[in-house]
């Protein structure tokens, strides 16, 4: 099979770099072009990524892959669109409007950013969660007149709490939730909390963050009816905290179902969308999409962030809710930098690749 060539936008990020690194050796996709600010322009992408000091800011572990050092980094309008399949967009959001919508009238785009996500005719996409929306995106290039299409992922805090809710709607209905999450400092970015705001310390408030996840929740887990997508009918509080943890969001989660439900039925019905789901085989897809403890002192961050490669979400303290009818509550781990970002970007791009979208 013949690599699809994509094209990493803000590569030079965090993000960016995380993208570099899932996209090392794909087996379906290559790295042909990569794009940035016009101060790393015509720069070699090892120099684009030095400090002003000189030194190199490789954020994301490991070693830089060989195949993007000696890549000349571009402008976003120096891209020759002509010879791309697909772009991936690291693109903070204030730009990402402009710059993913150019792209997208000739090529799809895969964001991380929030841009797009609540656009009408755009659906935030999880794979194995909400592959019914995909067809949503021909109705997006119609309306727009695009070649291409938008697919943002989701707010890093939404993803674990939308895949876990998924098989609990499915199986008992969901009316009600609520959430408490404590967020990695990482999730912030490099200027989003200082060292000394964070250490010894819990911060109770995330500007925007949890109106995010209330829409975007309800928005992953409603249904595609007449070319639009009709939101969840499901109630949701929560409360998001930045605790002094590197990377990797837990959160605590209480949760009314329609019907009755039992912790050892919910173990059983993990388990069984664990053999159903629709992202086995791809290559970026972890052996488990739900990783179910019994032991009530996980999931922990430390423990938990390399499960999967950072790919499955993690379940634990899974208990009866006596706040409700029926009820149950239970505490997740997800990995924001891998499966809600750039690696989790990747393996939607697989997922539509593999739908014939790409």
């Amino acid at each position: 099979m013949d690599k699809k060539r994509v094209a990493i936008i803000g590569v030079t990020g965090s993000v960016g770099q995380e993208f570099v690194l899932s996209l090392e050796n794909h087996p379906w996709f290559q790295v042909t072009q990569i794009a940035a600010s016009e101060r790393s322009a015509g720069k070699k992408y090892v120099d684009a990524i030095r400090d002003p000091s000189g030194i190199i800011a490789w954020d994301v572990g490991g070693e830089i892959p060989e195949y993007i050092k000696e890549m000349e980094v571009k402008t976003v309008d120096g891209l020759d669109v002509s010879q791309l399949d697909l772009v991936f967009s690291a693109v903070e959001s204030e730009a990402a409007k402009d710059i993913e919508s150019k792209m997208a009238a000739d090529v799809p785009v895969v964001s991380t950013s929030s841009a797009y996500r609540y656009e009408e005719d755009v659906p935030i996409l999880i794979p194995g969660i909400n592959d019914e929306q995909i067809e949503l995106l021909e109705i997006q290039k119609k309306n727009r007149n695009w070649k291409g299409w938008i697919a943002p992922l989701p707010n890093c805090t939404t993803t674990g709490l939308a895949i876990t809710l998924k098989p609990l709607l499915e199986k008992y209905g969901v009316k009600k939730v609520m959430m408490t999450s404590m967020q990695a400092i990482s999730g912030g970015g490099k200027s989003g909390v200082s060292a000394m705001g964070i250490t010894d310390n819990i911060i109770p408030y995330i500007p925007k963050e949890e109106g995010k996840v209330k829409l975007e929740t309800r928005k992953i887990l409603g249904k595609l009816e007449n070319g639009k997508i009709k939101d969840a009918d499901i109630r949701i509080s929560c409360t998001c905290t930045r605790v002094p943890v590197i990377d990797g969001h837990t959160e605590s989660v209480f949760v009314e179902t329609t019907k009755e439900i039992d912790p050892q039925k919910a173990k059983e019905m993990y388990n069984q969308y664990n053999k159903d789901i629709s992202v086995a085989g791809l290559p970026s897809a972890p052996e488990k999409y739900y990783a179910f403890h019994e032991d009530p002192t996980r999931p922990q961050p430390r423990m938990e962030r390399s499960v999967g490669d950072g790919m499955t979400t993690t379940i634990g303290r899974v208990e009866k809710e006596e706040l409700f009818d029926n009820g149950l509550k239970y505490i997740l781990f997800s990995h924001n930098k891998k499966m809600g970002s750039a690696k989790g970007a990747v393996l939607l791009a697989e997922m539509l690749h593999k739908k014939g979208k790409i």
